[in-house]
C-alpha cells in the first residue's frame, strides 16, 4: 500500500472495525480475543490488496468467513466455554435487552463451529441460503439441514430464547 492509499485504508478501518467486530464476535462464539484475531488477520488481507478490492467490505467479510472456517478445520473441535446460568426475571425491565443479548450469546457458544456460522451468515448477516453455501463452500441443503439443526438445538439449549421468540411474534 503506498502513502496515497492509507489515508482511505485507516479511515475504512475506523468507520467499520466496529460492525466487523460484532460479526467476528458472533463467528468465534463470544470469544473476543478469538474476534479481534479474526479481524486483524482480514484487514491484513485487505491491506495488501487494496487497489486490487472493489468492494472493501464485502472484501473483509468474505475474508472473514473463510479464515473462521479454516481455523475450525485446523484446530478441529474446542471445548465448550461453561456459561454461568442466568437468574429468572419476575418481569421485563430496562435491562431486557442486555440479558437477551447474553442469552443468545451463550446459546450461541454452545453450538458448533459450523451451525454458528451458518446461523449468523443466514439470519445476522441475512444472506440467502445460496450466497451461505457459496461462502462456506457447501450446498444449499447442507445450509438448510445445518440451520434447521441449529434453530432445533437452540430452542433445546436455550428454550428460554424461544419463549422470547414467541412474544416477540405477537
Amino acid at each position: 500500500m503506498d502513502a496515497a492509499d492509507e489515508p482511505l485504508f485507516r479511515e475504512f478501518v475506523a468507520e467499520r472495525s466496529p460492525a466487523l467486530m460484532r460479526l467476528a464476535f458472533l463467528l468465534t462464539g463470544g470469544d473476543q480475543h478469538a474476534a479481534e484475531d479474526l479481524v486483524q488477520t482480514a484487514l491484513a488481507k485487505l491491506a495488501g490488496r487494496w487497489r486490487q478490492v472493489a468492494a472493501p467490505e464485502a472484501y473483509v467479510r468474505q475474508t472473514m468467513y473463510r479464515q473462521q472456517v479454516s481455523w475450525w478445520r485446523a484446530r478441529g473441535r474446542r471445548p465448550e466455554v461453561v456459561q454461568p446460568t442466568l437468574p429468572e426475571r419476575a418481569a421485563r425491565d430496562a435491562h431486557h435487552q442486555s440479558e437477551l443479548r447474553m442469552m443468545l450469546r451463550s446459546a450461541l457458544a454452545r453450538l458448533t463451529a459450523r451451525q454458528r456460522a451458518v446461523l449468523v451468515l443466514r439470519y445476522f448477516e441475512d444472506l440467502p441460503e445460496q450466497e451461505v453455501a457459496r461462502v462456506l463452500g457447501c450446498s444449499v441443503g447442507n445450509v438448510r439441514s445445518t440451520a434447521h439443526r441449529s434453530l432445533a438445538r437452540l430452542r433445546e439449549i436455550a428454550p428460554e430464547l424461544a419463549q422470547e421468540m414467541k412474544e416477540v411474534a405477537r
